[in-house]
């Protein structure tokens, strides 16, 4: 008998629909399916992180009726597992004719003559879309234990994690929704920072530790009710390691995917205050108890405990932040924080620099409030996996607010404040009931 002929089928998968059923039976009519499945990283580079990790989506797949193989497809373009395989034939729906997909479909065309293999392009399927689909399950929402694990799902599968803070509620909405588009890609803010200094701010209250768990678990509650996406959670201190240790367990119930504690002791002061403001930090030993505690109390293994160096801030040297980083990782720390109030980003790149040449390493946290020209792109070569924008939507809300109080206390009335405000019925609506 011939060997039967060989079918290329690439697809995500997320959300199994009647679209992707309609394409595996059409490709089963030419040969042996084999199925080259998206990989988290593939889709997060050009969308959001799907729902279900790829080794969920693999098992579904498989099990459907006419698929012989699954495959990763490492990245949006066909070619290297096409070059791999030497399929006979590749079916795709008919929507990528035109539109971002375009340029793929060409090289799908160009590949595929080079041994006469063909194109098949059935009718796509009308009113399906994952797109769709994914929305309408968003907007459903989500449970603590699925997204407690999306931030190092997010980590594995991204270049770099952009983080945005909340403060409240609404701004939670911003960073849940706020999205730009363009070349057909779609870049969103990939988590929440729950920062202690905006929560005490908007509070009306000095970044001291001041506001209890208590409450800031109240501002929490307020965000994971109108978001889906991972929360890190500004631990400050951590306090005593009997407190950290019950921090810990509340987070992690509460669905938080990380806390970020600092090696500083005594009062707080906040860390960009500069030399003015005295920074005492904690014994490296004391902070490595904290840490292993904290591990030792979480239930879960998809909660991450961050340590925060702050040696650059309190002037204590490069070779004190790298020891501490060495420290910190062998206490079980699941990632680093490098702080630096230092505007050029020099320090920030020596310390990178520095670590790079580490034997075990862990993903690396910046908040480059003070280095904030450097692109992203630049953060994630030299070895950032995760960047917070920590207190802008406050920074930002402040100064509007304020501004539209003097118009109206000048004007005497409020219609000259009209343009700084969005309509009172599109605050009305802007919440879905």
């Amino acid at each position: 008998m011939k060997n039967p002929k060989k079918v290329y089928v690439g697809m995500s998968a997320d959300l199994i629909h009647p679209g992707h059923i309609n394409i595996i039976e059409v490709a089963r009519g030419y040969g042996d399916v084999v199925v080259g499945l998206l990989t988290d990283k593939a889709i997060a580079s050009y969308k959001r992180l799907p729902c279900l990790p790829f080794e969920h989506r693999k098992q579904i797949i498989e099990n459907v009726k006419g698929v012989v193989k699954v495959m990763p497809q490492e990245t949006l373009d066909y070619v290297a597992n096409l070059e791999a395989l030497k399929p006979d034939y590749v079916v795709h729906g008919d929507d990528w004719k035109s539109g971002p997909q375009q340029e793929t479909r060409t090289r799908v065309i160009k590949v595929l003559s080079e041994w006469g293999g063909e194109l098949i392009e059935p009718k796509y399927t009308e009113g399906l879309s994952s797109t769709a689909l994914n929305k309408a399950v968003k907007d459903i929402g989500t449970t603590p234990g699925i997204r407690l694990g999306k931030l190092r799902r997010l980590i594995e599968a991204k270049p770099i994690v952009r983080v945005m803070e909340a403060h409240n509620g609404l701004s939670g909405l911003i960073v849940e929704h706020c999205n730009v588009q363009e070349n057909g890609k779609v870049d969103e803010f990939d988590a929440i920072w729950l920062s202690s200094l905006t929560d005490s701010t908007v509070k009306g209250r000095p970044d001291i530790e001041f506001v209890d768990l208590t409450s800031r678990a109240q501002t929490i509650n307020e965000i994971l009710d109108v978001t889906t996406k991972p929360i890190i959670f500004d631990g400050d201190t951590g306090g005593i390691v009997e407190h950290f240790t019950k921090m810990v367990r509340l987070l992690e119930r509460m669905g938080v995917s990380a806390v970020i504690i600092e090696d500083k002791q005594g009062l707080k002061q906040n860390s960009l205050f500069g030399d003015d403001r005295p920074q005492v930090l904690l014994e490296t030993e004391v902070m490595c108890e904290k840490i292993h505690a904290g591990k030792q109390a979480q239930v879960t293994d998809e909660f991450m405990i961050v340590a925060r160096i702050e040696s650059l801030i309190a002037n204590q040297g490069m070779e004190d932040a790298l020891e501490r980083a060495q420290a910190y990782i062998d206490s079980g720390a699941d990632a680093l924080m490098i702080h630096s109030r230092e505007q050029d980003g020099a320090e920030i790149k020596e310390f990178c620099s520095a670590y790079e040449k580490f034997e075990k390493k862990v993903p690396l946290v910046c908040v480059p409030t003070s280095y904030r020209h450097l692109h992203e792109d630049e953060l994630a070569e030299i070895g950032f996996s995760v960047v917070i924008y920590a207190n802008h939507l406050l920074r930002s809300a402040y100064p509007a607010m304020k501004n539209t109080a003097e118009i109206i206390l000048k004007s005497k009335r409020s219609l000259e404040a009209d343009e700084f405000c969005m309509p009172i019925k599109d605050v009305i609506t802007l919440i879905d009931d």
